[in-house]
């Protein structure tokens, strides 16, 4: 509730925002985040990523340092379209420019809230180096794995590491 008055006060728009994403089996469902960016009100965007986009709003950038941008997605968890440890969620967009072996990642298990492109430096980890990851994490995914991974994060979320 905290988090949705600063994001209301600081900027006009929605609290949540949702994105498409895909999910086990190349199924589409609906992501929600709480919503970092100003209202898109047209003109020229910054390239993505940069280390200022003014489109971020002053509280976003806080929540995306300590994930907290990523809190709703609990809810997809409760909803069955993600786990709480897996391979990150791809947009549409993105999975459609997937060469044949990024693709092996969509196919096994659900995504994940966290796995190993978290703990191991989020955006600063190249996209084939992820993806290399998510598939070894598949590969020998336990519950072992999961509660280590899980822990990790706590770590990685805390410090803002890797976080953009």
């Amino acid at each position: 509730a905290l988090i949705a008055l600063l994001i209301k006060r600081q900027a006009p728009g929605p609290v949540l925002f949702k994105q498409k994403r895909i999910g086990k089996d190349g199924r589409t469902f609906t992501m929600w985040k709480f919503r970092t960016m100003h209202v898109h009100m047209g003109g020229d965007a910054p390239t993505p990523n940069s280390p200022y986009d003014p489109r971020i709003t002053p509280i976003g950038r806080w929540l995306r340092r300590y994930s907290l941008d990523e809190l709703p997605q609990f809810f997809n968890v409760l909803r069955g379209d993600m786990s709480l440890v897996g391979p990150r969620p791809p947009i549409p967009y993105e999975a459609r420019h997937y060469r044949g072996w990024h693709l092996r990642r969509l196919l096994q298990l659900k995504p994940g809230i966290t796995g190993p492109w978290q703990v191991a430096g989020r955006s600063q980890v190249p996209f084939d180096e992820m993806v290399r990851m998510d598939l070894r994490y598949i590969a020998r995914c336990s519950l072992g794995l999961d509660l280590l991974l899980l822990v990790r994060t706590v770590g990685v979320v805390l410090s803002g590491r890797g976080a953009r």
